[in-house]
């Protein structure tokens, strides 16, 4: 018996990094998950690994910013697997530089990806959950960062739309408690994923959304990031699953409204 047998999770950037191991934990106790990334190989990747391990999962594949993904994303769980229990808004980015030289697309890229479509995806999901009360507990995990609490050289975007996700989290804990929905977000600080990998390379790109983004750390920058670290390293995709997975526990039904700080004690 699984944790989570019985429940229908939507995840949304779940191809890769982070959002894959949430899906991959989620369907591990017994979830059936909705995989979503942008891109179809990695969501079907995701899907299969699935699969082959004995859970169930269905793609959604299609940018998170797209007109009608939300009102898509939630019904290919109730149609698919008649639920929804779980939602985790983990889609997103970073496209950085300092705030004289961020364009409006910069801006409004980042905002978007992260905090408006988390937003529409909660606002779909909703009719549903009031339709369909449950006995348990429904759960929302969003996706905050570090830089949300404490900003970041050169992510004026990101640090607003990471911030913006805890406000979003604590509102809605208000009004969805009625529901029985607990709402809660995870900030994570340095985790090792494509987007923060330490490459030697300057200029390191990859192509997000038609757009290339400027990605990795450099040796030097990593290696003083992990000294700020009591643990001594950066934190590994499962490790950060796991602390969304907590939150999605009925053990944690009194829990709402929080941000839980993932960072290793980061200083």
């Amino acid at each position: 018996m699984g944790t989570m047998d019985g429940k229908v999770a939507i995840v949304s950037g779940s191809g890769r990094g982070i959002g894959r191991e949430i899906a991959l934990k989620l369907a591990s106790e017994g979830a059936a998950v909705v995989v979503n990334d942008l891109d179809a190989a990695p969501a079907h990747q995701t899907v299969e690994d699935v699969v082959a391990a004995g859970g169930r999962a269905a793609a959604c594949v299609g940018s998170v910013t797209d007109e009608g993904f939300a009102e898509r994303f939630v019904a290919t769980a109730t149609d698919t697997f008649g639920g929804l229990d779980v939602v985790v808004n983990n889609a997103g980015y970073t496209w950085d530089t300092v705030i004289q030289k961020m364009t409006d697309e910069q801006w409004h890229t980042v905002l978007d990806v992260h905090l408006t479509a988390s937003f529409k995806i909660l606002r779909a999901a909703l009719p549903y959950f009031r339709a369909n009360p449950v006995d348990h507990h429904r759960k929302v995990v969003n996706i905050s960062s570090t830089s949300g609490f404490y900003g970041n050289l050169g992510q004026a975007n990101y640090a607003a739309a990471k911030a913006g996700m805890i406000g979003l989290t604590k509102t809605l804990a208000k009004e969805w408690g009625r529901y029985k929905v607990n709402v809660n977000a995870v900030a994570f600080g340095f985790i090792l994923t494509r987007m923060t990998e330490v490459t030697a390379a300057d200029g390191a790109t990859l192509t997000i959304d038609g757009r290339e983004i400027k990605v990795g750390i450099n040796p030097e920058r990593a290696a003083s990031a992990a000294r700020t670290i009591p643990l001594g390293r950066p934190g590994t995709p499962e490790e950060a699953a796991g602390a969304v997975y907590a939150l999605c526990l009925q053990e944690t039904n009194y829990v709402s409204g929080q941000c839980l700080v993932v960072d290793g004690a980061r200083v």
